[in-house]
Parts: C-alpha cells; sequence; structure tokens
C-alpha cells in the first residue's frame, strides 16, 4: 500500500545572489570559466578578480591541475551580487564581512540582513538626495531653455 501525504513539500528558502534565470555563457556542469573570461564576462578586470579573492571577497576560487583559477555560474552569481554591492557605496570592508558572514552559514542570517537593512536605508537616502538633484538640473534646464527662446532685451 502506498501512502500519499496531500502536504506540499515546502522548499527552504534559498539564499540566491542573483535573480532566478540567469544567463550564463554555459549551463551547469559545463560552467568552467578561466580569469580572464569572467574579466571579459563581469567587467571587472583579471587584477581585480585576484584582489577580490586574496581580501576574501571571493570565495576560494577552484583551481586547475596547473593552479589556474577556474571559476563556476555559482561564482558569477556572486560577483554579480558584489557588483551591486558596490554600487550601493557599501565599503569593502563590509563586503568582506558580508561575505565572511555567507560563508558562515545560516546562524548569520540576521547579521547579513541587519546589513542589507542599513545599506537599503542609506541607498534609500542618497535616491532621495538624487531625485532632489534632478529636480533642480531640470528647473535650471527649463529655466535656460525659455531664456534661450525669449528674445533679447524683453
Amino acid at each position: 500500500m502506498t501512502v500519499i501525504d496531500g502536504n506540499p513539500v515546502q522548499a527552504p528558502p534559498v539564499d540566491a545572489c542573483v535573480a532566478a534565470g540567469a544567463d550564463y555563457p554555459r549551463p551547469d556542469g559545463q560552467d568552467s570559466y578561466t580569469i580572464g573570461e569572467v574579466a571579459e564576462f563581469t567587467g571587472l578586470s583579471a587584477p581585480t578578480l585576484r584582489w577580490y579573492e586574496q581580501i576574501g571577497l571571493m570565495p576560494q576560487v577552484e583551481r586547475s591541475h596547473n593552479g589556474q583559477r577556474r571559476f563556476g555560474n555559482r561564482d558569477l552569481d556572486w560577483l554579480n551580487f558584489v557588483r551591486r554591492l558596490r554600487l550601493t557605496g557599501m565599503p569593502v570592508a563590509d563586503m568582506v564581512r558580508f561575505a565572511e558572514l555567507v560563508r558562515q552559514g545560516e546562524v548569520t542570517y540576521d547579521e547579513r540582513r541587519e546589513i542589507l537593512e542599513r545599506t537599503r536605508t542609506e541607498v534609500l537616502t542618497r535616491v532621495l538626495e538624487l531625485q532632489d538633484t534632478l529636480a533642480v538640473l531640470e528647473s535650471k534646464i527649463n529655466f535656460y531653455a525659455a531664456a534661450h527662446r525669449a528674445p533679447e532685451g524683453a
């Protein structure tokens, strides 16, 4: 007799660094990239990639039998996430701390969330400042556009 449980299985939350359906150059299982390929794909230089690994911002990258770095799709996910963190203005030291927390596992979820919440607050503040700045620029552009159309001496 087969017993079927009618309750759906809930998968644990996934700590994905990027949105699902990332567009990789190669599918999982065939995802072995040289540092040059990763540099080209991500726009980061090879020295930057080496530095990220050296300071602990990147997990230890797999190596080939002759010692060359071999990156995978998970590494591309992480680099995309790091790029986004850099766009927030997050200091490198905070990004390294975040990477350390990721390596420590689920027990660090609260601290990771706190770091991201703090960063979100800083980003929202900057967005508001940029919106105010944009409004000033728009006003000046409109002023100069109207002044250009007005006849001289009017």
